[in-house]
């Protein structure tokens, strides 16, 4: 096969007519841009809004495809949120100081936790996938998933003062409810117990009450799952089944030790 016929196959081959990849690096740097202008104080708020407006635009040309869909008008309702998702993101911080004794100060925790990173990045593209807007809140969420290991779908509804710490390998379901006061651990899945694609608009993630704590590498699946509130889940725990409230969850490993003699 010669050049021009692999160049003409390439082109054949190439048929998804939205997929332009400029969408992913200018949500990058939207998403860079927007939480600097949250938390670091040398950034100027009001220069930035507008550069960020700028940005969405952006963003709107690549990724509203629907021609009968306003998408320019979320922003106008989008910005108006940000005081709220920064007063929720600063309660998670001081939950964070507050749960985690290695934690030196507060400013720690929003430049060195990647676990509130994941948070931010969540909280900022949960209110844009409310909104409809297509694919950017996921590439959002993706791109603190990779500088991270925690992947939060921005569909998930999380509440007030939440926790994660160390956050490696934490994956939470687009349908996942978690409400006040929880903290989780490193390899934490609120996952789903079936992966049909019928089951796509039903809730195939757990609930989690106030002030549930789980362990590193616990795994907790399906949708009527619902860990009540006050309860702890113990590390590499797997459950399917709701648990009531006040209670604690723990797995018992079977562990052998064979002491080879000495030769």
């Amino acid at each position: 096969m010669n050049q021009k016929s692999i160049i003409e196959k390439i082109i054949q081959h190439k048929n998804q007519p939205n997929l332009r990849f400029a969408l992913k690096q200018k949500t990058e740097q939207f998403t860079d841009r927007l939480f600097y202008t949250l938390f670091d104080i040398d950034t100027p708020v009001a220069e930035n809004l507008s550069l960020l407006e700028s940005q969405f635009d952006g963003l709107v040309d690549l990724a509203c495809w629907d021609v009968n869909k306003s998408c320019k008008k979320v922003w106008e309702s989008y910005v108006g949120k940000l005081p709220r998702i920064l007063e929720r993101l600063n309660m998670d911080a001081e939950a964070t100081v507050n749960c985690d004794p290695a934690s030196l100060s507060i400013e720690e925790v929003y430049m060195a936790y990647p676990g509130f990173y994941a948070i931010a990045i969540f909280r900022l593209a949960h209110e844009l996938y409310k909104e409809g807007f297509p694919l950017v809140p996921r590439l959002m969420t993706e791109y603190a998933h990779r500088q991270t290991g925690v992947d939060i779908n921005p569909g998930a509804h999380i509440g007030d003062s939440f926790h994660i710490d160390h956050g490696t390998g934490v994956v939470i379901g687009e349908t996942a409810i978690i409400k006040n006061d929880v903290k989780i651990y490193q390899g934490v899945t609120l996952g789903g117990l079936y992966v049909a694609k019928h089951l796509h608009k039903t809730k195939r993630h757990p609930t989690i009450e106030d002030n549930v704590t789980i362990y590193a590498n616990a795994t907790i699946l399906g949708g009527e799952t619902i860990i009540g509130a006050n309860s702890v889940i113990g590390g590499n725990a797997w459950i399917t089944a709701s648990v009531p409230p006040n209670s604690t969850v723990f797995h018992t490993p079977e562990i052998k030790i064979k002491t080879l003699p000495n030769v």
